[in-house]
């Protein structure tokens, strides 16, 4: 009883710190501070009311003594100077002049350098992306798979355009863009497609999606640990996201869609589905890079990955000049490092001289009418290239002399520096975009096929191997295919790896319904170059027999006249067996 009996005296003036936080009820009125990460709560300054019920459990709890005066007001209330309202901001987000990051949400700006105050006017050119896709189905190429809706983000550049991934809009039915805070979905035309460095470029013929909308402008590129700002509409929501993060690594990324290495930025702002497509602005609300993929492992953590200014320009001039996207200039050789001393001198480098040695020169590439193997490439463009094969960047800095190549659009001319036989010699090169023997993507197109006598023949690609083994296709798909993937060079411009994918099982191919897979090197003694050089000459064939040459030694034959013209075979069998659908 001891306890509970109440004191007499003062209240005391400091209260319990316990009690200085209370959860805001349903009717008090509060303001909201939106920082980039988070949603703060700032106690409004003015007087609430309260239920009866709350004020008689306050009556009743009043302390005794004598009651608390109040200040007194000056009869000319417009005399006061206006005081500040207090803000309460992230501790983990500010940024090193001291200014935090962050901007209201009731239409003020804050002040200072905060980031918030600069990009929210420019979220209202950041659009949500809504596309039907249709994919091919390479397993079996006469058909297509079930179509499929997805969403993604984008935003308005200048010239009435919006960009996004390519990888939002691949294999597109139908494409529509919303703007932020419209009901109406608007139909969007795709004007390019830069699969490699996973860009998109769309346009709306409506004039109504333009009214009111002003487009992004691109800042340069950040520095390490510069403050970074992604919108978007990722997953979880409806309305736009807002995700800050601080630039953590610049360098030659691989980019997942494309399969290619360009330059990228790593950033610890979170990058969700949803997120590709949407713009990355700095502290001065400039746009610096476009939200793609992100690093997902359980060793890591908020690792996102943006497609560089760098790129995007190197997009849309490339776009700009030809009319179309004709993609990224590629070296076509293969390099090794000249870090070690005994190999520099064996091959007659001086101790001044640095450079990387050429393993290999792709035979379709226009570099293979000067540059040899074991030489050893100098310089690009001016820029010598170290033993490691980077070359500076910035201050502090070094990147993969890849990165020159980049920089270059498709037919222009590089000088390149290299060392044979210890001597030196110049060359002018013309560059041109890579082509691989699997190529990594379709572009968009159908497969190719063509059937006879129930056997399918198609040609390999990177899509029709994860069609065939899934995502894991490096692991699971056979090691001839895979070694093909990663080292094999096309010997001409037009090669392709033409295999038998399956066998429609007839009476016109008993016994060879297990070959799958498996690559045909030649048709009657003469080599498969690609798919319609077989198709033409299976066409125009006058031998008894069709006799095809597989890999590992493998041979199957097909009568010419009892067979694959027979008049007598089944049903089943004529649908597959004269089939002439290579597109």
């Amino acid at each position: 009883m001891g306890d509970t009996k109440r004191k007499r005296g003062r209240k005391p003036k400091n209260p319990n710190p316990s009690e200085t936080l209370e959860s805001p009820s349903s009717t008090t009125a509060l303001d909201d501070v939106f920082s980039v990460c988070n949603v703060e709560i700032i106690p409004s300054t003015t007087t609430t009311t309260c239920t009866s019920s709350a004020a008689a459990t306050t009556i009743a709890a009043r302390p005794r003594g004598r009651p608390r005066k109040l200040p007194k007001l000056p009869e000319n209330p417009e005399s006061l100077p206006p005081q500040p309202l207090p803000i309460i901001l992230s501790p983990s987000r500010r940024v090193p002049n001291g200014n935090a990051i962050g901007g209201g949400a009731g239409g003020g700006e804050l002040g200072g350098d905060s980031i918030g105050g600069r990009v929210v006017p420019a979220m209202d050119a950041v659009v949500k992306v809504f596309c039907v896709h249709t994919e091919p189905n390479f397993s079996l190429p006469w058909q297509r798979k079930r179509q499929y809706s997805s969403s993604s983000s984008g935003f308005v550049i200048r010239g009435r355009r919006v960009l996004t991934n390519a990888h939002s809009v691949e294999h597109y039915t139908q494409v529509k863009v919303k703007k932020r805070g419209s009901d109406t979905k608007y139909l969007a035309t795709v004007l390019a497609i830069g699969t490699e460095c996973d860009i998109a470029m769309l346009t709306v013929n409506d004039d109504e999606f333009w009214e009111g909308v002003s487009p992004l402008e691109f800042g340069e590129l950040p520095a390490l640990q510069d403050a970074v700002t992604v919108v978007g509409y990722p997953i979880g929501g409806d309305t736009i996201s807002v995700t800050s993060g601080v630039v953590s690594r610049i360098e030659i990324l691989s980019y997942v869609h494309g399969s290619t290495e360009l330059l990228g930025l790593q950033i610890d702002a979170a990058i969700n589905s949803g997120n590709s497509g949407g713009p990355a602005f700095n502290d001065k609300g400039n746009c610096v890079g476009i939200a793609f993929q992100s690093l997902k492992h359980e060793d890591v953590e908020n690792i996102g990955y943006v497609i560089p200014t760098p790129v995007i320009q190197h997009f849309i001039q490339d776009y700009e000049k030809n009319e179309a996207y004709t993609g990224f200039p590629i070296l076509g050789v293969e390099w090794q490092k000249m870090e070690n001393p005994d190999l520099r001198t064996a091959t007659g480098m001086k101790p001044d001289q640095k450079g990387v040695r050429i393993r290999r020169v792709d035979p379709t590439a226009p570099e293979s009418g000067v540059l040899k193997s074991s030489d050893i490439m100098l310089s690009f463009d001016g820029v010598d290239i170290a033993n490691d094969g980077t070359v500076p960047f910035r201050h502090g800095e070094r990147i993969g002399f890849s990165y020159l190549v980049s920089q270059k659009y498709t037919g222009d001319s590089s000088a390149i520096k290299v060392l044979r036989d210890s001597e030196i010699l110049n060359f002018n090169i013309k560059l041109a975009s890579h082509r691989r023997l699997i190529p990594a993507h379709s572009k968009g197109s159908p497969p190719s096929y063509y059937i006879i006598a129930g056997f399918v023949f198609t040609t390999v690609s990177v899509p029709y191997l994860r069609s065939e083994y899934g995502k894991d296709y490096e692991y699971e798909a056979p090691v001839k295919l895979l070694d093909k993937l990663l080292h094999s060079m096309p010997q001409s411009p037009n090669e392709q790896l033409v295999v038998v994918s399956q066998v429609l099982v007839a009476d016109i191919n008993i016994g060879y319904e297990d070959i799958v897979n498996t690559q045909v090197l030649a048709f009657n003694g003469k080599p498969v170059k690609n798919l319609k050089s077989l198709t033409e000459m299976v066409e125009n064939c006058d031998d008894e027999y069709l006799k095809f040459d597989l890999e590992y030694e493998q041979v199957f034959l097909l009568s010419l006249y009892m067979n694959v013209h027979s008049s007598t075979c089944s049903c089943y069998t004529a649908t597959f067996m004269c089939a002439l659908l290579c597109r």
